[in-house]
């Protein structure tokens, strides 16, 4: 049996404790978080997506305010670090260095320099280093994928998505509405958008973005164009400053010759593919969840078992690459190329 133990128990600790505990071959010995009153007040975070409102048992949990010693004490396998971005990069190379195989949330860090540690820490240690882009493993965006790879509807034409929110003002301390510790609304919300995109077509070419700022100076709403040798379109729209009444869109419109294929959380059904002929259908596909998908790739990982490559250290640097050439071209008002 596997000993896991998480590191911050806010709203994606407690999604991560939930589905850990109903994996077969793991077990949660430990949690770790500075305010231990945060860990006993299991309710005490939002988040947009559902699946951390479930109730949480902590009587067999070994409870640690420091890091160090649950590292020291816990006789930990592996750790689930679900950490505000600036401090990612810390307790990555820590667990790292102790022997203990990571799965740390997305993004991997706030800058390439950042990342390129933490993969330092990762290839010197040997041990897994996983970062959670859970849209890789989203169902009807994993089946999408597989479609379009398929060849099936014929060609990929374009490719728009959205992701909008209301301000996320929900977090401890706040720190999601600091971009010098959550890197906003690019880094934190629109990189699953970005990181799919490089899933589905490999890095661009170069990124072409315009963005808006709130009047506190912060990034607002940005749109960004990535740019491919073929002449498939690909755009990507996020924001977080939609108002409370809102909610939450993920979306994708996906033009193929064949077939044009919809998802929006908001629609009724929320999947579809409209074929050129016949009637809209919704298809058959794997509905398991995408962040137990991802634990299960994590341990799967560990074991040494074989599967099919989802995700990688070296892609979730590149996907924090190609978000640092979308604020540059924000910034420059041009199109930045990507090395």
């Amino acid at each position: 049996m596997m000993r896991i133990g998480i590191l911050g128990f806010g709203f994606m600790g407690k999604m991560h404790f939930n589905h850990y505990q109903e994996h077969p071959g793991a077990t949660i010995v430990a949690v770790c978080d500075a305010a231990i009153d945060s860990i006993k007040n299991a309710d005490s975070e939002a988040g947009n997506l559902e699946g951390a409102d479930k109730p949480i048992d902590l009587s067999e949990v070994e409870l640690y305010s420091d890091f160090g010693d649950m590292l020291a004490s816990a006789k930990l396998d592996a750790v689930s670090i679900t950490l505000p971005t600036f401090i990612h990069e810390k307790f990555t190379c820590q667990a790292l260095e102790a022997g203990v195989h990571v799965l740390c949330e997305k993004p991997m860090g706030l800058t390439v320099a950042e990342c390129d540690r933490m993969l330092s820490s990762a290839k010197s240690s040997e041990k897994i280093l996983q970062i959670g882009h859970c849209i890789r493993f989203w169902p009807e965006y994993a089946k999408t994928k597989a479609i379009i790879d398929s060849g099936e509807y014929g060609k990929l034409i374009a490719l728009s998505m959205r992701r909008l929110a209301a301000t996320p003002t929900w977090s401890h301390d706040n720190w999601l509405m600091s971009e010098q510790r959550s890197g906003g609304v690019a880094l934190d919300l629109h990189i699953h958008d970005t990181d799919f995109v490089q899933y589905l077509l490999g890095a661009p070419k170069a990124v072409s973005c315009y963005g808006s700022h709130a009047s506190s100076g912060i990034l607002a709403h940005l749109s960004t164009s990535y740019v491919y040798d073929d002449d498939v379109l690909v755009t990507a729209e996020g924001g977080w400053m939609m108002k409370p009444g809102f909610g939450f869109e993920m979306s994708f419109n996906a033009v193929l010759e064949n077939a044009t294929i919809v998802f929006d959380i908001n629609r009724d059904p929320a999947f579809k593919i409209c074929p050129a002929e016949g009637d809209p259908i919704t298809p058959e596909y794997d509905q398991t969840d995408a962040y137990r998908a991802q634990i299960d790739y994590f341990i799967h990982s560990i074991n040494g078992e074989k599967q099919d490559e989802v995700v990688t250290v070296e892609s979730s640097r590149r996907a924090v690459q190609i978000i640092e050439a979308e604020l540059k071209s924000i910034e420059t008002g041009a199109p930045v190329a990507l090395a």
